[in-house]
């Protein structure tokens, strides 16, 4: 059985080598995304106490985290050399951000439940797409979009300046 939860704190120990993990992956593509240690700990922990961060549970197992901003993402206010498929409507999407799933647990379909998971809160709260950015060359994940119904919309560059493909699915 698998399940859908947010993260609690002692979830911690379980979650951060998921992470890592997913760092060695990226790396593996040759690309920069998540080499400087990001997401940290402290991170995480502010996702959980923010109440946006969030775990996939097979059997008693975590195997997938991921966090939903319920308010918007700020870097997603301008894009370029596109547009979202909402138009500019703030507020009528929640985001979806630092996606990670165990190696073990990769192509079992958690991708599918998380994308899943977003969109029904998403829909219980009246919103009409779903966001996402990622990594030009995250080609495994920018498939997985693409697989689970997301459209690329443009790029958008987060505070630190770092260019990012950007993609949203209607609900």
């Amino acid at each position: 059985m698998t399940v859908v939860r947010k993260t609690e704190t002692k979830d911690l120990d379980s979650i951060m080598p998921i992470f890592s993990e997913a760092r060695k992956t990226i790396a593996l593509l040759g690309i920069d995304q998540w080499q400087n240690g990001y997401p940290s700990q402290t991170v995480i922990e502010q996702d959980i106490d923010k109440e946006q961060s969030y775990c996939v549970i097979v059997g008693e197992k975590i195997c997938a985290t991921f966090a939903i901003l319920l308010h918007g993402e700020p870097t997603y206010d301008e894009i370029f050399d596109g547009k979202w498929l909402t138009g500019d409507e703030k507020g009528q999407y929640l985001a979806i951000h630092r996606v990670a799933i165990a190696v073990a647990s990769r192509g079992n379909g958690i991708s599918g439940k998380i994308i899943s998971y977003a969109s029904e809160l998403a829909t219980s709260l009246g919103k009409r797409s779903l966001r996402i950015d990622t990594h030009e060359g995250n080609v495994v994940m920018r498939r997985m979009l693409e697989k689970n119904g997301f459209v690329h919309c443009g790029t958008i560059f987060l505070k630190d300046g770092d260019k990012r493909v950007a993609y949203e699915k209607l609900l």
